[in-house]
């Protein structure tokens, strides 16, 4: 994490996008959405994540996320490090994935441009937290994520796509992720 930007109070609900080096669309494929999506699950269980709203696109992830009992920057430190080993296994070890040489070309030569990295680099360095401390930040922060997967064309309505909480917020159904309402 670039020591840049840092997140605000905890316990108050934060703005975060994550970003694959070289907007890589990796999450075009669901097997590394699902491996984001269960370490999220991890980090909500065993190290006090509050998730409030997210959303995987194909090249990046934005969550709206707090914590009671953690740091935030200590948890998406965690989360950024643990995904991107794992996602870099999964797609060394995917026999059919048609991009394999190219994309672990391209997070090899990321992690050799960073000193942080022994070799591959999958997200982007920052992640800039923005603390959602007013109504409005909230709800233009929140229709941006959740509106998203429409802009890019990916669905008609923000409720159909299911790697987001759209549907936690426009029904009374849940989606993949355990979420608390803002």
């Amino acid at each position: 994490m670039s020591s840049k930007y840092k997140p605000g109070e905890d316990a108050i609900a934060h703005f975060v996008t994550f970003s694959v080096v070289g907007w890589i669309d990796v999450f075009s494929r669901e097997i590394y959405k699902e491996i984001f999506v269960n370490s999220l699950k991890y980090c909500q269980e065993s190290k006090g994540l509050t998730l409030h709203a997210w959303v995987i696109m194909t090249n990046h992830v934005h969550l709206i996320l707090s914590t009671n009992t953690n740091k935030i920057e200590d948890i998406v430190r965690d989360l950024k490090k643990y995904t991107s080993k794992q996602i870099i296994k999964a797609i060394q070890e995917n026999p059919t994935e048609s991009r394999k040489e190219w994309m672990l070309n391209l997070f090899n030569f990321a992690g050799k441009s960073n000193s942080n990295n022994k070799q591959y680099q999958f997200w982007k360095q920052d992640y800039h937290p923005i603390e959602l401390n007013t109504a409005e930040k909230l709800k233009e922060r929140l229709d941006y994520l959740h509106d998203n997967p429409v802009r890019s064309g990916l669905v008609w309505e923000p409720l159909h796509y299911k790697y987001s909480s759209a549907i936690d917020y426009y029904t009374n159904e849940h989606g993949l992720l355990k979420i608390e309402h803002l």
